[in-house]
């Protein structure tokens, strides 16, 4: 997402906003990145309505997956969907494309998610409990098009257990990938069940799938 490039956004009120995130643009800032990433684009359009308006980002997707991210509008809505996420986030949807067709239709995966000094996660006999139910929606090209739910919310958990199945997510180097047929991390965050702690009312959203994963799988 360049610069200039405008924010996809999915809804909006006077509580929250939720975007459609580009691969390739971090979330929020690093030592590198300060000024091209997500939450300054969505800082500054909030800010153009009034310069003292504030935001605060929810969760946040891995650089190079797109989709679905929530700020909030205040620091005390963030507190609260941050700790309680696990109650809040009914549904979490992806859409994956992987490398080979993989064994089961159908199945859930557990594992114990540990991370290396280098950031990189892997299954361990110890660590954090993580859960991905993943289907088969079509398969071509040595290639499979997956639907998945997470049941938590570990990092990097869909690309490291996809990619111990032997199925990892293409474009995906540093989790055993050997193709990029679309020129970016074939994963896509599509689908947010919400339970808003304000109203309690169940907030759906969804967005499209890139047109790169729709080229692929016609």
């Amino acid at each position: 997402m360049s610069k200039k490039e405008k924010l996809d956004i999915l809804y909006e009120d006077k509580n929250i906003i939720v975007v459609n995130k580009p691969s390739g643009l971090l979330c929020i800032s690093s030592k590198k990145v300060k000024e091209n990433t997500l939450y300054y684009k969505v800082s500054n359009y909030v800010k153009k309505k009034n310069k003292n308006n504030k935001i605060f980002i929810v969760h946040r997707l891995d650089k190079d997956t797109s989709g679905i991210v929530v700020f909030s509008k205040s620091q005390s809505l963030k507190s609260t969907l941050q700790n309680g996420w696990e109650k809040y986030a009914k549904e979490r949807r992806y859409v994956a494309i992987v490398e080979g067709v993989p064994q089961k239709n159908h199945s859930t995966l557990k594992s114990l998610l540990k991370e290396t000094s280098t950031f990189k996660v892997y299954s361990s006999s110890t660590g954090k409990l993580a859960i991905t139910k993943y289907r088969v929606i079509s398969s071509n090209n040595n290639l499979s098009l997956l639907d998945i739910e997470i049941k938590t919310g570990r990092k990097n958990q869909i690309r490291v257990q996809l990619s111990d199945i032997g199925n990892p997510i293409i474009g995906d180097k540093k989790y055993n990938s050997k193709v990029n047929p679309i020129g970016r991390l074939g994963l896509h965050a599509n689908k947010l069940v919400l339970i808003n702690p304000i109203t309690n009312k169940r907030m759906v959203f969804e967005c499209d799938l890139p047109n790169g994963f729709v080229k692929l799988f016609n």
